[in-house]
């Protein structure tokens, strides 16, 4: 993913030395915010791995973040095929907007499975009896594999004897497991989101 940009090749004219700056989630890809980035705007989000921006209502630059906390660190950022808009993929760290939600666009579509996988990793390290999550992975890798077994074995009798919402109810018990046997041998959704990138790349070329 490219974190460094040709500084000098955006076109800073079109909007008197702004860009527009969607700001994207990493993980889940919803869209969070749109600010307004300067050169020194950028320059220091790519220095610093923090996203700041230019504030038209202050005229200074600003770090999301720099009272509430609710920081955005730097993934990914690229530039559209004009150069004179920038997409700024980070990880947030807390509520994006200043009404506490996630995205200043409230009904902004996102990848829910990535979002679990988000969840899930959070209660990684928590005490076994902080959550079903949490005791799953004191249980160790068995016995959750175990529980990927009996789920999809679920589902699969679902989808052959019960209805529509029985069966959609058991798929979302089994992805959900699936993605806590991921964590708990250190992979996530990313890591098979890339493997069936590949594989349908493989496919579209063969």
């Amino acid at each position: 993913m490219t974190t460094t940009i040709d500084i000098d090749s955006l076109d800073w004219n079109k909007g008197g030395g702004l860009l527009p700056a969607v700001v994207q989630d990493a993980d889940s890809l919803r869209v969070l915010m749109l600010g307004y980035m300067d050169r020194q705007a950028l320059q220091a989000t790519c220095a610093t791995r923090q996203v700041t921006f230019f504030s038209r209502s202050r005229n200074r630059l600003w770090t999301k973040g720099e009272t509430s906390g609710n920081t955005l660190e730097l993934v990914a950022i690229e530039t559209d095929c004009d150069a004179d808009a920038l997409l700024v993929r980070a990880r947030p760290r807390g509520p994006t907007c200043h009404l506490g939600r996630d995205s200043c666009f409230a009904d902004a579509p996102h990848d829910v499975v990535a979002a679990l996988d988000a969840l899930v990793v959070s209660r990684v390290d928590a005490p076994a009896d902080a959550s079903y999550t949490a005791r799953l992975f004191a249980g160790g890798v068995r016995r959750i594999a175990q529980k990927v077994g009996e789920e999809g074995v679920e589902t699969a009798l679902a989808a052959v004897a019960e209805g529509d919402d029985a069966l959609l109810g058991e798929a979302a018990d089994l992805l959900y497991h699936l993605v806590v046997l991921l964590r708990a041998r250190g992979l996530g959704w990313a890591d098979v989101q890339r493997v069936l990138a590949a594989r349908a790349g493989a496919a579209s070329g063969g």
